[in-house]
């Protein structure tokens, strides 16, 4: 009898791990979202600043997150428990948040609250580092087990958005603060009471964590089809509602359809790219992703009605779900024995890629019109499609 309950209690454990991996992952994800959608409009509004402003904080809090994030990655493949690190995240980015709804002076926001909420947000990409590390240990099909869990974060973001704005407009930016301060202070208990402690083990050489030099030319070119592929992306999430508007004399609520459609598309999509990745490989997938976006934004310059614009939002869920879902796993294969450095990398990709959407579609909708904006995001995506067929499949 004794055996027996020992036994159960094993394979309770690690049922109980996956599942705070899950709502750890949704948690991060709700934190994020409802801070990111609203944050133009709480500097606008509550700060008063410029939109020159507006664009130099939402910059500087890419490149910081950046520093930020490469650095504890850095450390953490090589010394220390991830766990503690996800844990100390969390507690930093509530303080981030706490600072955000008391405070209303920019330099403090940009100086001290980014640098937080820089930390804050590296909590997410750590966490998928762990789920890898523990996936590997406990034999779990390591792929499908993230791409759940990258699916979650999908989900957070579609609830959190309109979240997000119904909180700060029906209760003010102080109380949305607070929930999102709230939401990291739940990611951290399920941290501390459930996840694996992983400390990293003494290593007695550098060479340990060194990719193949083959791995290293094509980690870069991954993370430069990445960083285009997101700016490509990033760009339509800036210019299309002010392109339906303006341009093509649309409602405004088209754009959330559209954005919504595509969103709830995609966490299906990233299941089943988890399912089919072993069979047909990471490289196939990807390669179908960018395809799928070059057909997406091709369409976009010959369509103007309604219902091709939402039929659409397949190509775009396929272009953004497979990259979102795929895209971390293949950079961890090109990277072994640097989970956080290699989740992180693929993380920043994403920051690279609104820096260059900010400045791209600020200039060609300034020089020329809405509609153009959309050839720079074609332009990126087949220079993507380039990098993607250099890359050779990870063994």
């Amino acid at each position: 009898m004794t055996v027996s309950t020992t036994s159960a209690r094993r394979l309770r454990l690690p049922e109980m791990t996956s599942s705070a991996f899950l709502i750890i992952a949704f948690l991060s994800g709700i934190a994020g979202a409802l801070q990111t959608p609203t944050l133009s409009l709480f500097l606008t509004t509550e700060v008063k600043v410029s939109p020159f402003m507006v664009g130099l904080f939402f910059t500087g809090s890419a490149v910081l997150g950046i520093f930020v994030s490469q650095f504890l990655a850095s450390w953490s493949d090589k010394k220390g428990d991830r766990k503690s690190l996800i844990l100390f995240c969390c507690l930093l980015g509530a303080l981030g948040c706490v600072l955000f709804a008391f405070n209303r002076n920019y330099f403090i926001l940009l100086l001290i609250g980014v640098l937080l909420s820089s930390f804050g947000s590296t909590a997410n990409p750590q966490m998928f580092a762990l789920a890898r590390e523990h996936a590997d240990k406990t034999g779990r099909e390591a792929v499908m087990f993230s791409s759940i869990l990258r699916a979650q974060v999908s989900l957070a973001w579609v609830v959190g958005p309109p979240l997000a704005f119904a909180l700060a407009l029906g209760f003010g930016f102080t109380f949305m603060y607070c929930a999102a301060a709230l939401a990291f202070l739940l990611c951290g208990l399920m941290v501390r009471a459930f996840l694996p402690s992983m400390p990293k083990a003494r290593i007695k050489s550098a060479a340990t964590l060194q990719a193949p030099r083959s791995h290293r030319r094509d980690t870069l070119m991954l993370f430069i089809a990445c960083s285009l592929m997101w700016a490509a992306n990033s760009i339509y999430l800036i210019d299309m509602p002010l392109y339906l508007v303006t341009e093509l004399h649309l409602s405004s609520k088209l754009a959330g359809i559209l954005m919504g459609t595509a969103a709830c598309l995609e966490i299906p999509t990233m299941l089943i790219a988890g399912y089919f990745a072993k069979r047909l490989g990471k490289r196939f997938l990807m390669r179908f992703a960018v395809i799928c976006g070059v057909i997406f934004y091709i369409s976009l310059l010959f369509t103007t009605g309604t219902v091709m614009l939402i039929a659409m939002q397949l190509f775009n869920a396929l272009f953004i779900g497979i990259l979102a879902g795929i895209g971390m796993l293949y950079f961890q294969d090109l990277m072994p024995g640097q989970a956080g450095a290699a989740t992180t990398l693929f993380t920043n990709s994403t920051r690279v890629g609104w820096i260059l959407a900010g400045s791209v579609a600020g200039l060609v909708a300034q020089f020329a019109s809405y509609y153009a904006v959309f050839y720079a995001a074609l332009a990126m995506v087949v220079l993507s499609v380039i990098c993607i067929w250099r890359i050779y499949e990870p063994k």
